[in-house]
């Protein structure tokens, strides 16, 4: 059995004046989501064997705030399609995954991560997960999802099952919406 772990990067700062798009960083309350989930993964045992990311600075940042809450550090696979990449992208990077490997973090963006999620995992209505990832896959969200293969090529062509979506505010209600989310 194979699972992907989805992390969506921390909440940024929008009115951080910088002149990329890419280059845009977590802001404080990003930074304090970021390391309660990975307080939460470590919590949760989850262990990763490989760690694939985008590496805009938004995610970047994520993963220091995530590692500090996790404990450990994993040195990511840094892959520039990961950037804004689309659901069918992201399935193409994992698709390049060496069969060895089990467990995979990824760190990225939406709407391509939660696409990626109802794209792999069927909408027959038994997956109240699904429906909550449905309706929003907010910053700093965790989703895992499992399948029967024996390598990252299978991925896709039969159904993953949700087993796990977390989001801050279910953790903290503070992190929850504002007026600026």
């Amino acid at each position: 059995m194979k699972s992907l772990t989805l992390l969506r990067h921390a909440k940024s700062g929008w009115d951080d004046p910088v002149a990329r798009d890419f280059d845009r960083p977590v802001n404080e309350k990003g930074k304090k989501a970021a390391e309660m989930m990975g307080r939460y993964a470590r919590e949760q045992g989850m262990q990763f064997d490989l760690m694939l990311s985008s590496p805009a600075v938004r995610c970047g940042d994520t993963l220091d705030a995530f590692f500090l809450g996790y404990g450990d550090a994993i040195d990511p696979h840094w892959d520039r399609r990961i950037y804004l990449a689309s659901s069918s992208t992201l399935l193409d990077v994992l698709h390049d995954t060496p069969a060895d490997i089990d467990r995979v973090i990824m760190v990225g963006h939406n709407p391509g991560l939660e696409d990626l999620i109802l794209d792999l995992v069927p909408d027959d209505g038994s997956s109240s997960l699904r429906d909550a990832v449905e309706a929003k896959f907010p910053t700093a969200s965790i989703a895992v999802m499992e399948w029967d293969g024996d390598d990252w090529n299978s991925l896709g062509k039969s159904p993953a099952r949700l087993t796990l979506f977390k989001r801050p505010r279910d953790l903290d209600p503070t992190l929850g919406p504002d007026a600026s989310d």
